[in-house]
């Protein structure tokens, strides 16, 4: 049997290129690939042509510590993000403090970062994109 992997995709419906470059300064994601539909080997379905489209992110690929995230425009304006989070698993609460809090700003948070039976400091927000994230600190004893 092979090893299979599960890699998130997102789609940001028009202000794909704004998220990634939050992500870059927030995560210190890499972009590993970027490709915009004008540059799309196929031509693109009249019906997928919104306005401005050939500037948009066809597909990118960021590499955010040993992941994958996989982010693109989509074929229609506009975005919505329901029943998932992003989940972060960090060893350090000032780490931790410092992306919830660039997370945060202009989304809104969930849960404030706090002490839980499972954590020692858990909290959960959405940024500004509309994108779910669960900030984890690793207990002591699973480092």
């Amino acid at each position: 049997m092979s090893e299979k992997t599960i890699v998130p995709y997102l789609f940001f419906g028009g202000n794909c290129h704004e998220a990634i470059e939050f992500y870059k300064a927030v995560l210190d994601a890499e972009i590993e690939m970027l490709m915009h539909f004008k540059d799309s080997p196929d031509p693109i379905p009249e019906e997928h042509q919104f306005p401005g489209y050939e500037e948009m992110v066809m597909h990118a690929t960021l590499r955010i510590g040993k992941q994958t995230l996989m982010l693109s425009d989509g074929c229609q304006p506009g975005s919505e993000f329901k029943g998932f989070s992003l989940s972060i698993s960090l060893t350090q609460k000032s780490k931790a403090d410092e992306i919830f809090n660039a997370l945060s700003e202009g989304g809104e948070v969930q849960m404030p970062l706090e002490e839980t039976f499972w954590s020692p400091y858990f909290g959960m927000t959405t940024d500004r994109f509309g994108v779910g994230w669960m900030i984890n600190v690793e207990p002591e004893e699973q480092k």
